[in-house]
């Protein structure tokens, strides 16, 4: 079943950017560097994706991480180019059946020329900026969560606040002194206690060992500790290698585990959807005493009821990006029950972020990029 998804994947996409490229060949003016030019990018920008992919691990990391950049950002550029195309085409058929405008007028539109080509590249280039610097902004969520259960008196006044992060994808894109910026915002939010959704490593543990990532995570203070779930992230990179890592780095990995901070409430950790074997839910709260609070983990934002059935008060999840940019968004507001931001169930008060950092291109648009400080019984 995989192979032939990946299969369908690699068709699909190879077809895409033959269609966009091909449009590219037929605008542009009938000069041989022009050609010439257009092909090896073409080449590169295609192939980089699959290398970065298959043998990344086995280049320089510099490399590597470069043609992960520009195949990943090329995807999303590509996805725009094809939606704008295949409305022209589509504005251009639809008149071929329907004549509802003069051929020779819906042809000045639609005809693949130089300055039509000009204007497109513009439009999708300005976009593309604007997503960048949508994603570098990273957003403040405040959310404040009252729960009917107290803390007890080692957190005064019986209150916590909590740094709540998702699919940081730290890698071959995401590197150390951008990760130090996300550290600074939450050391300046004071947390007694930073919690992490999953996916934390992208693809490879390989450039975090090789970095000087596990130094910055020390660099959070938090007194209560730093505490995650897996996502499938961690698998996709090798779930020893992973785990490995964030011991080295300090990160408290709750795999199907619940534990007790400092006597007072418990964070419960789910494993990824993506294993079968995880045990469930109501197997891992089994014999904890519901009089403290229950936070939990789970990376992939399924089945939210089961929140509510086996009494956690609080449900932080990721995984979704909300789609990281416009229209895939409107795929996951399909596929999720809730794909961002807060739904309560009963007692039980859901978030689901759309991560503090990215999956390959750097781009936002129609999403966020966030980090969500939550306060409990403040």
């Amino acid at each position: 079943m995989k192979p032939m998804f990946f299969i369908i994947v690699f068709v699909v996409y190879i077809l895409a950017n033959y269609y966009v490229f091909r449009h590219f060949w037929i605008a542009m003016p009938p000069s041989a560097a022009g050609k010439v030019i257009l092909v090896s990018f073409a080449v590169i920008a295609v192939t980089s994706f699959f290398i970065s992919f298959l043998v990344g691990d086995s280049l320089p990391i510099g490399l590597t991480s470069f043609l992960y950049k520009v195949g990943t950002a090329w995807l999303f550029i590509m996805l725009y180019f094809f939606i704008v195309m295949a409305a022209k085409d589509l504005f251009g058929l639809t008149n071929k059946l329907l004549h509802f405008m003069p051929s020779d007028a819906i042809t000045r539109y639609t005809k693949d020329n130089w300055a039509g080509l000009g204007l497109m590249v513009g439009f999708i280039a300005l976009l593309m900026i604007c997503g960048y610097l949508k994603y570098q902004w990273k957003v403040r969520v405040e959310l404040p969560i009252q729960i009917y259960k107290t803390f007890g008196d080692t957190i005064a006044p019986r209150s916590l606040r909590i740094v709540a992060i998702s699919d940081l994808h730290l890698g071959y894109s995401i590197g150390e002194k951008e990760f130090e910026k996300w550290v600074g915002l939450i050391n300046a939010e004071n947390p007694d206690i930073v919690l992490i959704a999953g996916d934390i490593i992208d693809n490879s543990v390989r450039p975090l060992n090789e970095g000087r990532y596990a130094e910055v995570f020390h660099k959070i203070k938090a007194p209560m500790g730093i505490y995650a779930c897996i996502g499938n992230h961690e698998y996709i990179s090798g779930f020893k290698e992973s785990e490995a890592f964030m011991e080295k780095a300090g990160v408290k990995v709750l795999r199907d585990s619940v534990a007790l901070v400092d006597s007072c409430f418990y964070v419960v950790g789910r494993d990824d959807r993506s294993n079968p074997s995880r045990k469930p839910l109501q197997e891992l709260v089994a014999g904890l005493d519901q009089a403290k609070p229950v936070i939990m983990l789970d990376h992939q934002p399924y089945h939210l009821e089961e929140a509510e059935a086996n009494g956690i008060d609080i449900q932080i999840s990721g995984h979704t990006h909300q789609g990281q940019v416009w229209p895939i968004s409107l795929i996951t507001n399909k596929i999720y029950e809730r794909d961002h931001g807060f739904i309560k169930k009963g007692n039980a008060n859901i978030y689901v972020s759309s991560g503090i950092g990215i999956w390959g291109g750097k781009f936002r648009i129609g999403t966020q990029s966030e980090y969500v400080v939550i306060d409990v019984n403040k």
